[in-house]
């Protein structure tokens, strides 16, 4: 121990490494960042790398050179435990002899560890379907859409695709999916759009339920234009080898299935005693992001359940909120450091600022809204609303890297685009 505070973050996801960057860039306190995987992706984008539009080595950014350079520490691991009384979490490492576990010490511990897509037990969905919840599965599926494609090419078999969950991540893959074996036709097999059956299935009476209607049916329509099918009020009850089957008694067959439906925190929390949870086993905790029962465990994003510390309303399990929670607790708690105080200093309550959501389909089409603190409130459309999605990324790579290399690093990746195929070809 070198007497000063030692924070542990685990998850290098947008909460995590905004945490661990601001916070080693203080200088005021021994901050440890660990991750299963070992670099850094915007999960915003994982449905671009699962169809192959954008190459994820492009865009990850590296976790041990982010540490070096922002002074924290990097320890690769998955997390499997958490020693309360004695200030510990214990890491799983993939290794060439197995696993072998290590243990990290802390005075305050930062989960960020994210979500993964609720099955709600359905059967069948753990064995046959793909999900695209952190990079390693995005590549999963690529890698499984490549064979299909592959088997295809010079063949007159159908490409069979069905996602199940219709709020952004199903919309935005299903379009990313249409847009990329538009763009693969162009490599030796013109007709292979013609040979894709592409369904998207919502148990909801709409798409995009957190978007307002007009939205959600402009999002249908767009996507009915590409020939996708939208199966609204459709329930799975399960799935097979060979597709998907529906509470009314059909069968949507797919060889690809892809399940993007509902959010339920990590199975890992589960396994921590004494800490309060929500239904879906969030962790929850108060206003200052503290848990209830431990005030030396802090929880952000997707793995937390929080109410907001002004209106009293759940706080949305977004990228946007994540970064926002993020934000504040490195402020805040940098201060505190600057000031010498312990690390269960008080913190000020969490305020979510509504800045609008954006849902981007491809290059066909995208809507936005904007919230009241942003230009007054409003909406984006069509070419707008893309380009502002990208902006946010943009953000959030100046965010990480500085202005001058985040500059320097969208400066780079519109050069690539100059010169490399618009989708993977290997």
């Amino acid at each position: 121990m070198t007497g000063r505070t030692q924070i542990a973050i685990i998850g290098g996801g947008v909460a995590g490494i905004e945490v661990a960057t601001s916070l080693g860039r203080g200088g005021k306190a021994d901050v440890t960042l660990a991750d299963r995987s070992l670099s850094h992706v915007w999960k915003p984008m994982l449905h671009t790398f699962a169809a192959g539009t954008a190459r994820a080595d492009r865009q990850k950014i590296d976790f041990f050179a982010q540490a070096r350079r922002n002074g924290f520490r990097f320890q690769p691991g998955s997390l499997i435990g958490i020693d309360r009384s004695a200030r510990c979490v214990r890491l799983a490492v993939e290794a060439a002899q197995g696993r072998p576990e290590i243990e990290i010490a802390y005075d305050l511990l930062v989960l960020a560890i994210g979500s993964r897509a609720n099955d709600f037990g359905t059967p069948g969905v753990a064995e046959h379907c793909l999900t695209i919840d952190d990079l390693t599965e995005a590549e999963r599926f690529h890698r499984q859409l490549r064979r299909h494609l592959l088997a295809r090419l010079d063949s007159a078999g159908m490409l069979t695709i069905a996602i199940v969950g219709g709020g952004a991540t199903g919309v935005e893959l299903a379009a990313e999916l249409k847009h990329a074996i538009d763009l693969l036709a162009a490599y030796g097999s013109p007709d292979l759009p013609q040979r894709l059956r592409l369904t998207l299935i919502e148990s909801g009476p709409r798409l995009l339920p957190a978007f307002p209607e007009r939205v959600s049916r402009a999002a249908a329509r767009t996507l009915s234009d590409l020939a996708v099918e939208v199966r609204t009020g459709a329930t799975v009850t399960g799935a097979d080898a060979s597709g998907f089957s529906l509470k009314d008694g059909t069968r949507i067959a797919a060889g690809l299935k892809v399940w993007a439906a509902g959010v339920k925190a990590p199975d890992v929390l589960a396994t921590v005693d004494g800490l309060e949870r929500s239904r879906t086993g969030q962790l929850v905790v108060g206003p200052d992001l503290r848990t209830t029962r431990d005030p030396a465990i802090l929880a952000l994003g997707d793995c937390a359940s929080q109410l907001d510390g002004k209106t009293g309303k759940p706080v949305p399990a977004t990228a946007q909120a994540a970064r926002q929670q993020a934000q504040h607790l490195a402020r805040h708690l940098g201060r505190a450091l600057d000031r010498g105080d312990t690390a269960t200093v008080a913190l000020p309550p969490f305020h979510y600022v509504e800045k609008g959501a954006i849902v981007s389909l491809a290059d066909f089409n995208g809507w936005g809204t904007l919230g009241r603190y942003t230009f007054g409130g409003g909406r984006l459309n069509g070419l707008s609303a893309r380009l502002t999605h990208d902006l946010l990324y943009r953000q959030h790579q100046i965010g990480l890297y500085g202005p001058l290399r985040g500059t320097v690093t969208w400066l780079l990746d519109d050069l690539d685009h100059m010169i490399s195929p618009p989708v993977r070809l290997d």
